[in-house]
C-alpha cells in the first residue's frame, strides 16, 4: 500500500510542477509595445530603442512583445487602429506607446514657451568629436512621453514624461530613458 502510494506520488508530482508553472505564466501581464516615435530632429535607432525597451519590462518578470505598429505620430498618445488590432491579435493585456518629442518644433507644441531652466546641458561625453577642443557642445534635453493603455480602453493608466539628453552616439542615445520607461512601466503592473 505504501509502495503504491508512494509511486503514485512520484507519478503525480512532475504534474502538480507543470500545472504550477502554467498558470504562474499565465498569470503574469503581457505588455504590447509600440515600436518607439521620433517627432524630433535628433537621429535615434527606433528599432533597437523598441527592443531595448522590450527586454527592460521582460527584465522585471513580465511578458512584453514588440509590434510592427509604431506609435502615432499625434502629441497626445493614444492607440491607433493598427495598435488595437495588433494588441488584439498578440493576446495583449496593455499596450505601450513611446515617442521622443523636441518641445520646440512639435507642431501640437506653442513655439512661445521658453525651455525649461537647465535644459540645455553641456556634453564632456568622450566619444563626442567636439567636446573639450572646442569647448563644450550644448545638447537640448528631449522629452519622452509614454502612455500604457489596458486593452480596449481609452484612458491611459500611465501618461506622463521623461527628459532624456541625446548622446553623441546615436546608437547609444534614449537608451538610459527606455530603461527609466522600463522600470516605470514594471512597478505601475506590479500594483495591479
Amino acid at each position: 500500500m505504501r509502495c503504491l502510494l508512494a509511486s503514485l506520488l512520484v507519478l503525480i508530482s512532475p504534474a502538480l510542477v507543470f500545472a504550477q508553472s502554467v498558470s504562474h505564466a499565465s498569470s503574469s501581464h503581457k505588455v504590447c509595445v509600440a515600436t518607439v516615435s521620433n517627432a524630433s530632429t535628433v537621429s535615434a535607432y527606433l528599432k533597437r530603442l523598441t527592443e531595448h525597451l522590450v527586454e527592460g519590462i521582460k527584465r522585471s518578470k513580465l511578458q512584453a512583445i514588440a509590434m510592427d505598429s509604431s506609435t502615432t505620430m499625434q502629441r497626445d498618445l493614444t492607440p491607433t487602429r493598427q495598435n488595437v488590432d495588433e494588441a488584439e491579435d498578440k493576446e495583449c493585456d496593455y499596450t505601450l506607446l513611446t515617442q521622443i518629442v523636441d518641445r520646440r518644433i512639435h507642431p501640437g507644441i506653442p513655439q512661445t514657451t521658453q525651455p525649461r531652466e537647465g535644459a540645455t546641458v553641456p556634453s564632456y561625453d568622450a566619444s563626442d568629436p567636439m567636446s573639450g577642443q572646442s569647448g563644450p557642445v550644448y545638447r537640448e534635453e528631449l522629452e519622452i512621453t509614454l502612455a500604457l493603455f489596458r486593452s480596449f480602453q481609452a484612458d491611459p493608466i500611465v501618461d506622463t514624461n521623461i527628459f532624456e539628453r541625446a548622446s553623441a552616439s546615436v546608437s547609444d542615445s534614449f537608451l538610459a530613458g527606455m530603461d527609466r520607461i522600463a522600470s516605470r512601466v514594471s512597478s505601475e503592473l506590479k500594483k495591479k
